[in-house]
């Protein structure tokens, strides 16, 4: 097969999907490439018109998600890369998240991951190969006050991306996830939901609202090497279960792994006393 895949992605008018999507068409490969908005997407047609198919969809709706995967099949006959990146973020108190809040992200950041990778996975079987590239964080490893329904959201999609990672290896699919901390995409801006704040929160959080307003256009990551990376990450013969992108993803990370086997050691009697006497 040629070194030169079909890559489907979601969440691709900005950030990472459109960085991605972008560097991919530079280097020959074919993408299908989805957003809400498609025509946001306009001018790489124009430029790429054989390489490239756009489409709406709306990852909360599965007849979406089975049209955009037909269409992609119909158009490019497989699917060799599977990136999952739409999502969004929300910042605020658990207490001050409503039902509606926790519900409308899940569905987005979970859900939607869930059912798009459902809709791949027979593509990839039948072919018996492919890559699956799901968007994490490094909220998805080291919780921060204030992103705690965020946070949880990237937990469940770390959970269920490990699992996978075993349970389609035998297919010759490899997934990988992905970890980045601060990147200079439109997360801190049109991709951050704020739950109504409680004045109750105002000295806790204050240090971190005032972050997410300063951060935009600061952050040290680079989307473009972000990019870079996840197409490297593919071309690899064995990619690893999971990666943190960024030196300050890989410190928040360190200093909970840290952490953690400092409280195993520090309660390991009453840790051990929890088993059935031999």
């Amino acid at each position: 097969m040629s070194d030169n895949k079909v890559w489907f992605i979601t969440g691709c008018s900005t950030g990472f999907g459109r960085c991605l999507t972008e560097e991919l068409l530079k280097k020959n490969h074919k993408v299908v490439a989805t957003a809400r908005d498609p025509k946001t997407l306009d001018d790489l047609v124009k430029k790429y018109p054989d390489q490239l198919l756009t489409l709406a969809l709306d990852v909360t709706k599965n007849t979406d998600i089975k049209n955009a995967v037909k269409s992609a099949v119909d158009k490019f006959f497989r699917i060799d890369v599977l990136v999952n990146n739409a999502g969004y973020g929300i910042v605020g108190a658990m207490e001050e998240a409503s039902q509606e809040d926790i519900k409308r992200i899940f569905d987005t950041n979970v859900f939607g991951l869930i059912e798009m990778t459902k809709a791949v996975l027979p593509v990839m079987r039948s072919q018996k190969s492919g890559n699956i590239l799901n968007i994490s964080s490094v909220a998805g490893f080291a919780s921060l006050p204030g992103f705690g329904i965020y946070n949880s959201t990237k937990y469940a999609v770390e959970g269920v991306s490990e699992a996978l990672y075993s349970e389609v290896a035998a297919f010759g699919i490899k997934v990988t996830i992905i970890e980045p901390g601060p990147f200079r995409t439109d997360f801190s801006n049109r991709s951050l939901a704020r739950t109504n704040q409680m004045s109750e929160y105002d000295d806790v959080l204050k240090t971190m609202r005032q972050y997410t307003n300063n951060i935009d256009g600061k952050q040290p990551g680079d989307p473009v090497r972000g990019a870079k990376a996840m197409i490297e990450l593919v071309a690899m013969e064995n990619p690893p279960v999971r990666i943190p992108f960024g030196k300050m993803a890989v410190d928040r990370i360190q200093l909970k792994i840290n952490n953690f086997t400092k409280d195993m050691k520090t309660y390991e009697k009453l840790i051990m006393e929890t088993d059935f006497p031999n």
